[in-house]
């Protein structure tokens, strides 16, 4: 750590002076948000919260394989990685499904999202994705259930309409040495003034990750992926729009590369991981201070998740497969009460079917034998809500409050407990109020409350999980938090500073508990139970500022101290400091930048953490990366160049079970016509 904070020191000897706005856009732009108030304008400069904005240009960098990968060294967003196929985003030291992640405002959490890291961040196209907005400890009230530490928007390309008709063609190619990625993006695009279609095809393969220092080749860590995504857009009057959009994400023979190195498997991957999206959505703007804007949207989603394993000197191999299919509904309605004042109020409607199989196979005999999968077979989740949003700009105040009303029935048949049916219902509210104390200077706090409905994984897995074997529980009643913040921002033509410390608190939270003597297939036998209770604190600080001409200084740290109450050690998993400084030179047609990351030893554990073998009694030593890349544009043909973690770190996030690239070169080439 103490390596990381001298290089951030002679960075900051670098601070010369203010410039244009026009280079403040490779990561935080001063532009309208979307992600807390959902379909009403709010104004980055003037809100009482932070968040993390990446554009088309920080996504499209060279650096980033996958979108995972783009969220590294944002501001309060750290990355875990438990194989070269997955990559979970922790926000205020927390993950898997008490983070939610949204497509185009569309929930992508459902009913088996795991606690814990998960992958399904990695399940969304990143050449499909133009924007990305990140909420920190809220979002509750404007999306519901599992936003605890908060809310990740990814936005898909849209080309919006244009009075002149237009067609557009590119196709990217992008290599990474060693064979660790080879890309290749298609994409066809039209416009015209009442009508827009983007379209696009995606072939990606990864080979075997090669780590940093003597870790070398991670064998049985590399896999395929392929991607479509189309949206077609209708302006049907001058006053309404619809909108429909497709995509799908393939992913095939994932390994688990921890479990392969670490716990003698012989086979143990995702044969193929799954999720598509289609979706309809009705937009209606009115000349009526009541009904300023109607917003309705239906949507379908699939997950499909079919894993392999088999132990080495077994004769077992173990196939499973579950497949979710959910079905959605949201209306909402905006309203201007006055000149300052806007509501928005809707429902939200989620309804999951989960299909659930397990297969013994004896590899000898070629005989088969079905088994109960890790969920009850044809469980149902519905998932309804009602909520109320408010903004409130009046001359140097701006103020967010709302409220939401969840209920969750979750019903599946046991083969040995019959019918079950468990009904939960939580209500929860958040207020945020800034203040403009001068020019370009802001003070703001809020106080938002979160929760996290029991879903189907949580009442109803039975099997192994990581390093335990988890039986059903079906009496947990939502984990709940409270995040308190106090900020600074300063806004100028040049400069940005960003500057927040937060507190939450956690109660009923939905934990593993261990039952003691009791072991299966020889792991350790769990079952879960709202036992714990904790708190979580912390502080991000991040500025942009521009140097010079063309130079751009960008640097953010975060840290997070989190500690369980109840068991009185801190709680799992929770990230070291980390950050990213970079600078970057542009001019014209041509960019170059240095990127430096890093995080802080961690070697605060709990119990769960030492006994992990991701990370281990000794825990996560610190350390820095540095990436150098270029771009140069010549009228229809972009060129870029990455030289990654050019000191060849050996490095590893903290909880992740597969060491980070070593030196490598990447190239890509995108032609448009």
């Amino acid at each position: 750590m103490r390596k990381a904070i001298t290089i951030f020191i002679i960075l900051a000897v670098l601070n010369k002076s203010v410039i244009a706005q026009n280079y403040l856009n490779n990561s935080t732009t001063i532009d309208s948000i979307t992600v807390i108030s959902r379909h009403i304008t709010v104004f980055d400069s003037l809100s009482p919260f932070v968040l993390t904005k990446l554009n088309v240009n920080k996504i499209g960098s060279i650096e980033n394989r996958t979108l995972p990968e783009v969220l590294m060294g944002s501001s309060g967003v750290f990355i875990q990685k438990t194989n070269h196929g997955g990559g979970s985003a922790f926000i205020r030291g927390l993950t898997g499904n008490q983070t939610l992640i949204l497509v185009d405002g569309i929930r992508l959490n459902n009913s088996t999202f795991r606690y814990g890291p998960n992958q399904y961040l990695n399940s969304i196209d990143i050449f499909n994705i133009n924007k990305i907005e990140v909420a920190k400890g809220m979002g509750a009230v404007a999306y519901g259930s599992d936003a605890m530490g908060g809310v990740i928007n990814l936005l898909s390309k849209d080309k919006g309409f244009n009075e002149i008709q237009k067609w557009e063609f590119s196709n990217l190619t992008r290599f990474t040495s060693s064979s660790i990625e080879r890309a290749n993006r298609t994409e066809l695009n039209y416009v015209n003034k009442i009508m827009s279609w983007d379209g696009g095809i995606s072939f990606k393969n990864y080979g075997d990750l090669v780590g940093g220092g003597n870790i070398g080749k991670q064998y049985q860590s590399g896999y395929s992926e392929f991607n479509y995504n189309s949206k077609i857009k209708f302006k049907t009057s001058e006053n309404s729009t619809l909108t429909f959009s497709t995509q799908k994400s393939s992913q095939y023979d994932v390994p688990i590369f921890h479990k392969i190195l670490l716990e003698n498997f012989k086979i143990n991957q995702v044969d193929l991981q799954m999720h598509s999206l289609n979706y309809l959505r009705y937009n209606l703007k009115l000349n009526n201070r009541w009904r300023q804007e109607i917003i309705i949207t239906v949507s379908n989603q699939k997950t499909i998740e079919q894993r392999s394993n088999q132990k080495n000197n077994t004769t077992n191999l173990r196939k499973e497969a579950d497949t979710v299919n959910t079905y959605a509904f949201t209306s909402e309605i905006v309203t201007s009460l006055n000149s300052f004042w806007k509501m928005n109020t809707g429902i939200d409607y989620y309804q999951d079917r989960v299909n659930s199989i397990y297969t013994d196979i004896n590899t000898i005999s070629n005989s088969s034998t079905n088994k109960r999968g890790l969920y009850p077979n044809n469980a149902q989740y519905k998932n309804s809500s009602v909520f109320n949003l408010h903004h409130i700009n009046f001359q140097k105040w701006d103020i967010q409050s709302g409220f939401r009303y969840n209920m969750v029935n979750i019903e599946f048949t046991e083969n040995t407990l019959g019918a079950i049916n468990v009904k939960t219902a939580s209500l929860v509210g958040d207020f945020a109020i800034s203040y403009k104390l001068a020019n370009n200077h802001i003070v703001y706090s809020s106080m938002a409350s979160g929760y996290r409905t029991p879903n189907i994984d949580d009442l109803g897995s039975l099997g192994i999980v990581d390093f335990r074997y988890e039986i059903p529980a079906y009496d947990l009643k939502p984990e709940k938090s409270l995040n308190t913040e106090l900020g600074y921002k300063f806004f100028s033509a040049g400069l940005q500073i960003n500057v927040s410390a937060y507190y939450m608190q956690l109660k009923d939270i939905i934990t593993r508990v261990k039952i003691d003597g009791k072991v299966i297939d020889g792991y350790n036998v769990y079952n879960k139970t709202n036992f714990e209770s904790a708190y979580i604190k912390g502080f991000e600080i991040s500025f942009d500022k521009n140097i010079g001409t063309h130079l751009k200084w960008s640097s953010n740290t975060t840290y997070t101290y989190g500690q369980n109450v109840t068991k009185k050690e801190p709680m799992r998993r929770i990230p070291p400091m980390f950050g990213q400084n970079s600078i970057m030179w542009h001019k014209n047609k041509t960019s170059l930048q240095v990127t430096h990351q890093y995080a802080g030893a961690q070697n605060r554990l709990a119990q769960g953490d030492k006994d992990d073998n991701r990370i281990g009694i000794l825990g996560t030593p610190q350390w820095n990366i540095f990436n150098l890349t270029g771009a140069y544009t010549l009228k229809q043909v972009k060129v870029q160049l990455g030289l990654l973690n050019v000191l060849n770190e050996k490095y590893k996030t903290h909880g992740s079970g597969i060491y980070g690239m070593g030196s490598a070169m990447s190239l890509s080439l995108k032609i448009t016509i």
